[in-house]
């Protein structure tokens, strides 16, 4: 197998958001029980993605100046390796991800200087449950900004680039172009 150094460089940047995401998106002790108390209304709660830090990661992106990792629950990720979405299927119940973005920073001391995260910006949650968000495709949406200086969250606020509606519908919208894919733009990267 031949192994091309931009290939390498693309890997290691993949392997160094990863590692970065376990340890960028993990709060400090004293966040936990703020971050765990918030709620958009509509009922979907930062609580009900508990855990989403170890999670095995769906994909990695690059949009709007922030680079992110998207990670899946056990639900997720076996659909995706069943075929879902483009095997024309929905997801299960219960499939949940989490999308962590940074701004992204040069790691001048790395070979290369690889684009690693940065600052914590935001993370954004989906979860499938047909029977809270049956007229919204099935999926609930929420967007919690972090807020460097307290080390806290917040939910999303029409303030916000993009801007996030107030409840558990905010992604509703923006993602009814993906309808064809179950309202997901992200695609599983192959391993």
């Amino acid at each position: 197998m031949h192994i091309t150094a931009k290939y390498l460089a693309v890997l290691g940047c993949c392997a160094g958001l990863v590692v970065a995401a376990a340890f960028a998106a993990e709060p400090s002790a004293n966040s936990d029980g703020h971050k765990y108390a918030l709620r958009v209304p509509g009922g979907l709660a930062f609580a009900e993605f508990r855990g989403y830090e170890d999670w095995p990661v769906v994909a990695i992106s690059q949009n709007g100046g922030k680079i992110a990792v998207i990670v899946g629950n056990r639900i997720l990720i076996d659909a995706f390796k069943a075929g879902i979405p483009g095997n024309g299927k929905p997801f299960p119940d219960g499939a949940k991800m989490a999308k962590i973005h940074w701004l992204p920073k040069k790691n001048e001391t790395e070979p290369g200087q690889p684009i690693v995260p940065g600052t914590l910006h935001d993370v954004d949650f989906m979860v499938k449950d047909n029977t809270r968000f049956g007229d919204s495709g099935g999926w609930g949406w929420a967007a919690f900004e972090y807020d460097q200086t307290s080390k806290t969250f917040a939910p999303g606020t029409t303030a916000d680039r993009p801007p996030q509606a107030h409840d558990a519908k905010c992604g509703f919208a923006c993602h009814s172009v993906a309808k064809d894919h179950d309202y997901v733009f992200t695609q599983y990267g192959g391993r």
